[in-house]
């Protein structure tokens, strides 16, 4: 019969609180560079949030000039126009700047570029969003991340003592500030497509820092006088292996779209990828000495009854 394979060492025991110090101070100066960052450079807003003409193009003879395809759109005069190649041979994404007057110049911007492209070269994709558009969806996003984080607050606070939640919220925005500045350093795009995956970063991020802190709730009413550093090195050891290997197989996952997914997914596929990483570093050495740094009731925590379902 089958039994299956460990891949941890159960008996390893990290000092991570031992080293907690020095992961804040790495985990603030990422954080304080990252703010830094979008402060002087700022977001690479695509098409969804700026505004814009948008053309996927795939050269029907397998190969594309892009300083030729760049001179060719350049003399229509429709101001800044960015040209991309992509991964896939012969393929590339032009962007053209919101134009003025509305809508109707939008769509027209659109036509001329695709009359200068001609018949050598295929349009495979167009987006083109209008500036009133653009902004109500810069809105939305934002609304939709900042009501996350204030759910995912909520839900904390309810759960565990109010200090809990405090700390599971620090390394969420941590997480997200951090990611976020990575996109703006390597100038990724940044669309609702974004928005989504630094979304589904925040709930795979304080998923796996409930964990953690459901292991220190259950330790503190096994171990009433263990010392509480011990103990929340104790815990969070103990799910070490459940963080990593999730965090492994979400990894893989995820690096199979980076890899062999379209140009769509890239941005998406990216924030999560370096998201996971993120999150899976919070998780171990930023969610719990946040905890311990903002003070714990141990008292009111070990008296707390057991919720239904979960493990005694």
């Amino acid at each position: 019969m089958f039994k299956g394979v460990d891949f941890w060492p159960h008996g390893l025991r990290l000092p991570i609180m031992e080293l907690r110090k020095i992961c804040i101070t790495i985990s603030w100066v990422g954080a304080l560079a990252a703010i830094a960052l979008l402060y002087t450079k700022g977001l690479n807003f695509g098409i969804d949030f700026k505004g814009g003409s948008l053309f996927e193009v795939q050269s029907k003879s397998g190969t594309i000039d892009v300083g030729e395809l760049r001179e060719r759109i350049g003399k229509l005069g429709l101001g800044d126009v960015q040209i991309q190649s992509l991964d896939l041979p012969g393929s590339a994404l032009v962007r053209v700047e919101q134009q003025p007057g509305g809508d109707a110049e939008q769509q027209a911007a659109a036509k001329k570029v695709k009359d200068a492209l001609g018949n050598e070269i295929d349009i495979r994709r167009t987006e083109v969003v209008g500036g009133a558009v653009s902004d109500e969806l810069k809105r939305a996003g934002l609304f939709a991340v900042m009501s996350a984080i204030a759910g995912i607050l909520v839900y904390v606070w309810f759960r565990f003592e109010w200090q809990f939640g405090v700390a599971a919220i620090l390394a969420l925005v941590h997480d997200v500030i951090i990611t976020t500045g990575m996109l703006s350093l390597l100038n990724f795009d940044f669309g609702l497509t974004e928005v989504a995956a630094l979304l589904t970063l925040s709930g795979y991020s304080i998923n796996d820092t409930v964990v953690v802190f459901d292991r220190i709730r259950e330790n503190l009413r096994k171990y009433k006088k263990m010392p509480l550093i011990e103990l929340m090195n104790l815990s969070v050891n103990e799910t070490m292996s459940r963080t990593v290997l999730t965090a492994s197989t979400v990894f893989l996952a995820v690096l199979a779209l980076y890899v062999f997914g379209t140009e769509v997914i890239k941005g998406f596929s990216f924030t999560m990828l370096f998201g996971v990483l993120i999150g899976t570093w919070s998780s171990i050495f930023v969610a719990s000495p946040f905890l311990l740094w903002i003070g714990l009731d141990r008292e009111a925590t070990a008296a707390e009854p057991v919720p239904v379902g979960a493990k005694k």
